[in-house]
């Protein structure tokens, strides 16, 4: 039997508790982690089903809004002080408000700015500081295709997406100035089958699989392998990269 590519990591998931985070999570308890998932709902969604996949002294999870500085250092401590040390860190929260730029609101504009870039920027900033003193840890960002090429209708998610691979790169650099092993890497997904893109039109959906080489969506579970790879010893000389999951769209 392979050893557990995770063996008592402690890790910390935004948005672990549903879609791609949640299976991120998943497949990280799998492999020997233990998983501080934050997100907005009042409880994480496990169907009584998934129990045996998310144990109750592997899985922790806390409400939280991570715009919110003073309740992210207040949860990071915490956690640090249960653990004693933060292995890894997935920014993984998100949100969408899709709209031309003629008609996209301010509001909507900023809120996604907030909650992607300005979260993830948080998040890090509050953890970055006790990978430092460990001299040591991992940093796996959600950036997004459209953070790349651009998309029609999402200004705001674009630029928050292009942003976070700009701090990934930017962190990487930084976070090991003073001899730390601290990687910082992103993650580009296409089109996911999630709760984001559940909405969106057949015809759009079908327009997406004519044009990608594998002639499907990506599944949450695709996402997370490639987070393992990541977070594990797999990847032990990778760091400052923007990797793409979009089964060659438009290549």
């Amino acid at each position: 039997m392979y050893p557990l590519k995770l063996e008592g990591k402690v890790t910390i998931v935004t948005g672990g508790s549903r879609g791609i985070g949640k299976e991120i999570s998943r497949l990280f308890i799998k492999e020997g982690a233990t998983v501080f998932a934050l997100a907005t709902e009042e409880l994480p969604l496990i169907d009584p089903s998934e129990k045996k996949d998310f144990p109750e002294d592997k899985y922790f999870y806390y409400k939280a809004d991570i715009t919110n500085s003073t309740l992210v250092t207040q949860i990071v401590n915490e956690i640090y002080e249960i653990s004693e040390k933060i292995d890894i860190l997935v920014n993984n929260a998100g949100i969408a408000r899709d709209n031309f730029l003629v008609i996209m609101k301010e509001e909507d504009f900023d809120k996604v700015i907030e909650v992607n870039l300005k979260g993830t920027f948080i998040m890090t900033k509050t953890v970055a500081r006790y990978m430092r003193k460990q001299k040591s840890g991992n940093i796996i960002n959600m950036a997004s295709v459209v953070g790349i090429e651009g998309n029609i209708g999402q200004t705001n998610y674009s630029a928050a997406k292009a942003g976070i691979i700009g701090m990934t790169k930017s962190w990487a650099k930084e976070l090991t100035m003073r001899g730390e092993n601290i990687r910082v890497n992103a993650i580009a997904p296409g089109f996911i089958r999630t709760g984001m893109t559940k909405d969106l039109k057949e015809d759009l959906i079908d327009y997406v699989i004519e044009n990608t080489c594998l002639k499907r969506l990506g599944e949450p579970e695709d996402v997370a392998k490639l987070a393992l790879f990541l977070a594990s010893d797999d990847s032990s000389f990778i760091t400052g990269q923007v990797i793409r999951i979009d089964g060659g769209l438009r290549i």
